[in-house]
């Protein structure tokens, strides 16, 4: 299976691109969507926000919710980046704010984390996410410790390891923390459903990544009754009490409470356009994981079949699950980027972790050249 033709405008570069994990190739419906914004806005001017709240911010609800089985579109909130929705949902928490969270979440949070640590808005217990076979068993021991929030990846970007049983962990945490997953290395990547965490667990994702839409289009899926009131909020989380003022603030119902303010609504067009696309071509979430799979199983048999790679050591161990990318750890691992880009491989590293990220525009013939290059280095 080989669908690069959706993609012939990214991939008209002269370039071998394996940084999908990282900023994923649109497809060329994207140029349309991205178009039938700019459209809307000439037709409509003010009123083209009639359109995006009546029509496509739907949508992208929809889609969100049919991809996670989630029973009610309408607990979806977008912003232009998770960091928003995050920083919202901890703004109405009580200070100190008690949040145990890993060593292995994506710089935006761990940042985030750290700075609200340093002056006092939390106090953070950080769990090793390694060894990896031990992980759920260690967060959920741990979570007994009385916290306001639990927070941890489905997949972690540092290693390609996915939590086996996403379900089943938040299942069996207290009661007592609200529970946020980041599935931005996840969504549209392994096949996920929340029907069971609906009314548990938010969860992040966006569209740089595996949703092939770009940036500026995040949502997180906010449960029914938990953290009703954020403090940081923005305009649009009150849009019905614009006209009369009441007095106290109020919110919007669902995960509209979580908006913000005045966005770009332009990679939402993108974000149904490739949701649009891939519902008229046949592939749901389960066939692309499944292609994915042995593109990556094929490249980890090469490597592994040429004792001249063997000091490249995989990341994920030796667990059966994991995303849509591949960690190498290296102390070479800087050289190894600069040379692969010198070579018109383009990938990411981190630190010491090479991370190679692999999508529906990749075929066999991708593979093969990607081990031919790294063997000439």
């Amino acid at each position: 299976m080989s669908h690069r033709s959706l993609f012939g405008r990214f991939l008209a570069a002269d370039r071998l691109h394996f940084g999908a994990h990282s900023h994923h190739l649109w497809p060329d419906v994207t140029l349309e969507a991205q178009n039938r914004a700019w459209q809307d806005a000439a037709l409509h001017a003010d009123r083209k926000w009639d359109v995006i709240f009546g029509e496509v911010v739907p949508e992208a609800q929809r889609h969100v919710a049919g991809r996670l089985g989630l029973p009610d579109p309408g607990t979806i909130a977008f912003a232009p980046n998770t960091h928003e929705l995050v920083s919202r949902l901890v703004s109405a928490l009580p200070r100190p704010v008690r949040l145990l969270t890993t060593d292995g979440e994506f710089h935006s949070f761990r940042r985030q984390a750290e700075r609200w640590e340093e002056h006092g808005i939390a106090r953070i217990d950080w769990i090793p996410v390694q060894p990896f076979a031990s992980f759920p068993d260690r967060f959920v021991a741990a979570a007994g410790g009385g916290y306001d929030v639990a927070y941890l990846s489905h997949v972690f970007y540092d290693s390609g390891y996915a939590v086996p049983d996403l379900t089943a962990l938040v299942s069996a945490l207290p009661a007592d923390p609200i529970v946020v997953v980041d599935g931005y290395h996840g969504f549209m990547a392994l096949p996920t459903d929340l029907r069971d965490l609906a009314s548990r667990a938010f969860y992040l994702a966006g569209g740089y990544k595996y949703a092939m839409a770009g940036e500026g289009v995040c949502f997180m899926h906010c449960p029914p009754g938990v953290v009703e009131r954020p403090v940081d909020t923005g305009w649009l989380a009150g849009f019905a009490e614009l006209e009369e003022h009441r007095g106290s603030v109020a919110y919007a119902p669902g995960g509209g409470r979580f908006w913000g303010a005045t966005f770009d609504p332009s990679g939402l067009y993108r974000f149904n356009a490739v949701q649009r696309l891939l519902d008229n071509v046949g592939l749901d979430v389960p066939a692309i994981h499944g292609h994915v799979g042995r593109l990556m199983e094929a490249f980890v048999c090469g490597l592994q079949g040429d004792s001249r790679l063997g000091e490249l050591t995989p990341a994920w161990g030796s667990v059966p699950e994991r995303g849509h990318f591949l960690t190498y750890v290296s102390d070479d691992a800087a050289v190894l980027h600069d040379r692969l880009d010198e070579e018109g491989v383009l990938c990411d590293r981190r630190a010491d972790r090479l991370r190679l990220g692999f999508g529906i525009y990749h075929d066999e013939r991708d593979v093969d050249t990607l081990l031919e290059t790294v063997r000439r280095m």
